[in-house]
């Protein structure tokens, strides 16, 4: 079974800035509590083929991730996969900018979540976690990001 979760926000920065902090990906801890650290390779500015590995703390467990960046659109659009291997990885991932009238940025984050093995049992409670957090996962990007 696979699903999908997502968040909105509205930020008070322009498109050009949102997009510059979360294209950075190390910025991650900043709104996620459950990224413990990331690292980027290779260095330099994130680009297709650029791949974050991260250690996040889920139900109390750590685990190694790994995302590789597939699309990468300056100021709007950016989309990666898990390419570790994880009993519940995110297949599909993205976000969406949209630079509104008055200054500031409409973000959309997504992700689709895929069971592997015995996550295929685990995978709608992981689900059922990110939407319920997902109003205020979209709050922490938006806090993050105008405190940057």
């Amino acid at each position: 079974m696979a699903g999908q979760f997502e968040a909105r926000a509205e930020i008070n920065r322009p498109v050009e800035e949102v997009f510059a902090f979360l294209a950075a990906g190390t910025n991650d801890p900043k709104f996620s509590p459950r990224v413990q650290e990331i690292t980027k390779t290779p260095e330099g500015p994130t680009a297709v083929g650029t791949v974050f590995t991260s250690t996040v703390k889920d139900a109390g467990m750590k685990t190694g991730r790994k995302f590789r960046i597939t699309e990468f659109e300056a100021p709007h659009r950016i989309r990666w996969t898990e390419i570790s291997k994880n009993v519940v990885t995110a297949d599909e991932g993205g976000y969406d900018l949209e630079a509104t009238a008055s200054g500031t940025t409409n973000v959309r984050i997504f992700n689709i979540l895929e069971g592997h093995g015995i996550g295929k049992l685990l995978v709608g409670f992981a689900l059922g976690a990110a939407r319920k957090d997902a109003n205020a996962f979209g709050q922490r990007i938006k806090t993050a990001v105008e405190a940057s």
